[in-house]
């Protein structure tokens, strides 16, 4: 199959999709990081969206993850909401036979949208609840991050190995996180962003071998 990974800098979903065979390509307006810029496209992905057999995406979340909810206001006030918004509904209505777009829980699925953004509401077709959600610790990979798909002519992925649920951090008020994610607080803003962007290895191992078997 032709397989684009669309906003997928660190090339880890591609390159499981290049072993397998297929014709993957990465794209992001980032150089990749996975060491293959021959499977790299450079550029804003909204001017390569046609052709493919499979696009999975995973756009952004900055503006639209409800653990970021304290600044919305904000965000709502200076346009990077609606913006964000619009460029993750693209990959809801894309016209191609098989699509994932991949998200941490956010506004998409909830009313917020229809609340705040009725035109968006109305014009996508919002809310969208996700497909399915899954854990990287469903895929052998000992970390917690609830992470949304929705699917397109895919089917839900299945748990390859199960392992136990990592340590949390339990803050004064009681609030909790990962102990991961609470370590990454420790990093430059940037390169924190990076790392929690990533897809986890096992979770990219699934994706291409339980959907690059599907048959055209």
């Amino acid at each position: 199959m032709k397989v684009l990974l669309a906003c997928e800098e660190s090339q880890r979903v591609c390159i499981e999709f290049r072993r397998l065979g297929h014709e993957a390509y990465s794209c992001d307006i980032l150089p990749c990081s996975g060491g293959h810029p021959e499977w790299h496209i450079q550029d804003d992905v909204t001017r390569h969206l046609q052709g493919w057999d499979m696009i999975i995406a995973f756009p952004p979340c900055t503006h639209l993850a409800v653990s970021g909810a304290m600044h919305f206001e904000k965000k709502r006030n200076d346009g990077r909401q609606k913006e964000a918004i619009e460029f993750f509904s693209l990959f809801l209505h894309l016209d191609c036979p098989r699509v994932a777009v991949e998200n941490p829980v956010n506004i998409i699925s909830g009313s917020y949208v229809q609340k705040w953004f009725p035109d968006l509401a109305e014009k996508y077709d919002l809310p969208r609840k996700p497909t399915q959600i899954i854990q990287p610790y469903y895929f052998g990979d000992p970390f917690e991050k609830k992470t949304c798909l929705w699917l397109k002519g895919l089917p839900e992925l299945k748990a390859t190995d199960i392992v136990d649920v990592p340590e949390r951090v339990v803050f004064e008020s009681g609030k909790s996180m990962p102990k991961w994610y609470a370590d990454l607080w420790k990093l430059p803003s940037k390169e924190r962003s990076e790392m929690r962007s990533k897809t986890f290895p096992g979770v990219a191992k699934a994706m291409a071998e339980q959907w690059g078997k599907i048959v055209i």
